[in-house]
């Protein structure tokens, strides 16, 4: 599967980069989800059968976060 790597702008501790993680992986088509506050990234190994990257995004921006595509 794709690996895809999305900035996520906003964050600003341990708990939001496990939010988002744990947000996206209850995505159908999400297989993982690593995020760095530090990089301020997600990295993500997605299925684009089941959810497609602007998917990924909107999920992201629901948290209230900041996401593109890198």
């Amino acid at each position: 599967m794709p690996i895809f790597t999305f900035r996520v702008e906003g964050m600003h501790c341990g708990s939001c980069s496990l939010l988002v993680d744990d947000t996206l992986e209850d995505l159908p088509g999400v297989l993982s989800s690593q995020t760095s506050v530090k990089k301020q990234q997600s990295t993500v190994d997605l299925d684009l059968t089941h959810t497609s990257p602007e998917q990924v995004v909107t999920a992201i921006a629901e948290l209230g976060y900041t996401a593109s595509l890198v």
